[in-house]
């Protein structure tokens, strides 16, 4: 692996949705699938200028105003576009509401509204803490995996609060659960990170992973950092491409499905011996600007690092056997997975 520092480039532009989509053929699902590669879409959020990498409860802010966001949305380079916003649309719906419109009944008015069953405000745990007024900031929606008829987006995001004048900062990730009929894409289940309390101690290793500025972590990874159910390879792995990359992480173990999507094989990520990475030295993985040379790089360092199992969006040569794959699911990210 190169020791060459990349600077971070600028984000680039939200583009539009387009509004009709044609449905594609989709592969295997979930991570460590075997199918040929998928389209890709740029995406990236705004910046904020608290990017408290927290989850739960933050530091009490002096002002009551909470952030200014921006909806995410998907555009029309994805695998399923339609797929994407139906999940972020209620997951936005959900997290953030004006003063005064918090609790559950008034999330089951904004879903509603969306035209989605309001028994998921049920399933939002974390997602819908009790306070006056909540703002959210979706980070990054990611395939979990994604089939024909039915998809598992992984939606990042963070989370600000107001409540009784004190703003605090935390977010979470939620695995949206969906199915398709005739008439679009629907909801059907929540699945919100759980990372579990901190432990008393940190491994040294993953100290230093979430004090390195070239790791950026999202709330939720964070939390899985600081449990101590990640394994160290995880950590190591990080710290070797952070060397080289500004690395901009999605998922590490909690809000990922148990199994391989469409399996019943069980995925390294709720194991603690995964993680995803969405952007790269500020390139987002599936725009379709971004260098496919800068991808299969990142791609080949994390292999060097220790991954046995390494997938994106494009299918690599060379390795062990079935070290690297590309399918659908992972055209939006690239997944590194260890034995232990």
């Amino acid at each position: 692996m190169t020791r060459t520092r990349a600077p971070a480039a600028p984000p680039p532009g939200r583009r539009t949705v387009l509004a009709a989509l044609a449905g594609v053929a989709l592969g295997a699902a979930g991570c460590s699938s075997r199918t040929a590669p998928a389209p890709h879409r740029p995406h990236t959020p705004p910046a904020h200028p608290s990017q408290q990498s927290s989850t739960g409860t933050g530091a009490p802010s002096p002002s009551s105003a909470l952030p200014r966001t921006t909806p995410w949305r998907p555009t029309s380079a994805e695998v399923q576009p339609a797929a994407k916003l139906r999940a972020v649309q209620l997951v936005e719906a959900i997290g953030a509401w004006g003063d005064g419109h918090g609790g559950a009944a008034a999330a089951r008015a904004r879903v509603a509204a969306l035209g989605l069953p309001t028994a998921l405000v049920g399933q939002a745990g974390p997602l819908l803490p009790a306070a006056d007024q909540a703002a959210l900031q979706v980070v990054d929606a990611q395939y979990g995996g994604i089939l024909s008829r039915s998809a598992s987006v992984l939606v990042v995001c963070r989370q600000w609060t107001r409540r009784a004048g004190t703003v605090s900062a935390g977010g979470t990730t939620v695995d949206v659960r969906l199915s398709r009929s005739g008439s679009g894409w629907t909801a059907d289940a929540l699945h919100p990170a759980h990372p579990g309390p901190a432990a008393r101690s940190s491994a040294p290793d993953i100290r230093s992973v979430l004090s390195d500025d070239r790791i950026v972590l999202p709330p939720a990874a964070v939390a899985d950092l600081r449990s101590g159910q990640v394994h160290t390879s995880v950590a190591k792995a990080m710290l070797a491409l952070a060397r080289t990359y500004r690395l901009e992480v999605s998922v590490v173990r909690s809000g990922h499905p148990l199994d391989v999507f469409g399996t019943s094989r069980p995925s390294d990520h709720p194991r603690g011996r995964a993680f995803d990475v969405w952007r790269i030295d500020g390139h987002a993985v599936v725009d379709p600007a971004t260098p496919r040379s800068l991808i299969e790089r990142f791609m080949r360092d994390a292999a060097a690092a220790g991954s046995y199992n390494v997938g994106g969006p494009v299918l690599l040569s060379g390795g062990s056997a079935g070290q690297f794959f590309s399918d659908a699911t992972h055209h939006d990210h690239v997944h590194s997975g260890f034995r232990t």
